[in-house]
Protein backbone atom coordinates (compact mmCIF):
# COMPACT_ATOMS: atom_id res chain seq x y z
CA UNK A 1 0.00 0.00 0.00
CA UNK A 2 1.36 3.64 -1.16
CA UNK A 3 2.05 5.99 1.83
CA UNK A 4 -1.07 8.08 2.57
CA UNK A 5 -0.03 12.29 2.16
CA UNK A 6 -1.61 14.37 3.87
CA UNK A 7 -0.87 18.48 2.06
CA UNK A 8 -2.06 21.38 3.57
CA UNK A 9 -1.47 25.28 4.09
CA UNK A 10 0.93 26.41 6.61
CA UNK A 11 -1.85 27.15 9.06
CA UNK A 12 -0.98 27.19 13.06
CA UNK A 13 -3.48 24.13 13.37
CA UNK A 14 -1.73 21.93 11.18
CA UNK A 15 1.86 22.76 12.42
CA UNK A 16 0.88 22.04 16.35
CA UNK A 17 2.51 18.98 17.02
CA UNK A 18 -0.30 17.49 18.71
CA UNK A 19 -1.47 17.31 14.79
CA UNK A 20 2.02 16.11 13.54
CA UNK A 21 2.01 13.44 16.61
CA UNK A 22 -1.19 12.07 15.29
CA UNK A 23 -0.41 12.14 11.63
CA UNK A 24 2.87 9.78 12.73
CA UNK A 25 0.66 7.46 14.82
CA UNK A 26 -1.31 7.07 11.35
CA UNK A 27 1.68 6.31 9.77
CA UNK A 28 0.71 9.31 6.95
CA UNK A 29 3.55 11.81 5.80
CA UNK A 30 2.76 15.44 6.33
CA UNK A 31 3.35 17.74 3.53
CA UNK A 32 3.18 21.84 3.65
CA UNK A 33 3.46 24.16 1.12
CA UNK A 34 6.25 26.13 0.98
CA UNK A 35 6.42 29.31 2.92
CA UNK A 36 5.33 32.55 0.91
CA UNK A 37 3.78 30.16 -1.67
CA UNK A 38 0.12 30.33 -1.72
CA UNK A 39 -0.37 28.68 -4.96
CA UNK A 40 1.29 25.27 -3.75
CA UNK A 41 -2.17 24.57 -2.45
CA UNK A 42 -4.11 25.32 -5.53
CA UNK A 43 -4.13 21.74 -6.76
CA UNK A 44 -5.34 20.54 -3.84
CA UNK A 45 -7.76 23.22 -3.06
CA UNK A 46 -9.25 22.25 -6.58
CA UNK A 47 -9.95 18.67 -5.29
CA UNK A 48 -11.35 18.93 -2.12
CA UNK A 49 -13.87 21.30 -3.81
CA UNK A 50 -14.80 18.97 -6.00
CA UNK A 51 -15.19 16.38 -3.54
CA UNK A 52 -17.24 18.58 -1.47
CA UNK A 53 -19.22 20.20 -4.43
CA UNK A 54 -19.44 16.27 -6.28
CA UNK A 55 -19.83 13.93 -3.93
CA UNK A 56 -20.23 15.59 0.28
CA UNK A 57 -22.39 18.85 -0.44
CA UNK A 58 -26.48 17.85 0.71
CA UNK A 59 -25.47 14.17 2.10
CA UNK A 60 -26.10 13.49 5.88
CA UNK A 61 -23.90 10.50 6.72
CA UNK A 62 -24.72 8.25 9.99
CA UNK A 63 -21.94 5.91 9.67
CA UNK A 64 -17.93 6.20 8.97
CA UNK A 65 -18.24 3.77 6.28
CA UNK A 66 -20.81 5.72 4.61
CA UNK A 67 -18.54 8.14 4.24
CA UNK A 68 -15.85 5.73 3.44
CA UNK A 69 -17.86 4.30 0.70
CA UNK A 70 -18.40 7.45 -0.96
CA UNK A 71 -14.70 8.53 -0.67
CA UNK A 72 -13.33 5.04 -1.83
CA UNK A 73 -15.73 5.12 -4.74
CA UNK A 74 -15.22 8.46 -5.51
CA UNK A 75 -10.91 8.77 -5.90
CA UNK A 76 -11.08 6.43 -9.03
CA UNK A 77 -13.53 8.36 -10.30
CA UNK A 78 -11.55 11.62 -10.04
CA UNK A 79 -8.54 10.29 -11.20
CA UNK A 80 -9.81 7.86 -14.23
CA UNK A 81 -13.07 9.35 -15.37
CA UNK A 82 -12.91 12.93 -14.37
CA UNK A 83 -11.88 15.56 -16.80
CA UNK A 84 -9.85 18.37 -15.74
CA UNK A 85 -9.71 21.57 -17.62
CA UNK A 86 -5.90 21.64 -16.47
CA UNK A 87 -4.94 19.13 -18.29
CA UNK A 88 -6.75 19.90 -21.83
CA UNK A 89 -9.93 17.97 -20.55
CA UNK A 90 -8.58 14.70 -19.98
CA UNK A 91 -8.82 12.64 -16.63
CA UNK A 92 -5.48 12.38 -15.15
CA UNK A 93 -4.27 9.09 -15.33
CA UNK A 94 -5.24 9.50 -19.06
CA UNK A 95 -2.92 12.34 -19.02
CA UNK A 96 -0.22 11.12 -17.47
CA UNK A 97 -0.77 7.89 -19.68
CA UNK A 98 -0.05 10.39 -22.93
CA UNK A 99 2.81 11.84 -20.80
CA UNK A 100 4.99 8.50 -20.57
Amino acid sequence: MDTPFFHTDRGIEYAAYAFQKRLAQLHFVQSMNRPGKVTDNAFVESFFHSLKTESIHGRTFTEDGELLSVLHSYLPFYNRSRIHSSLNYLPPATYEQQLA
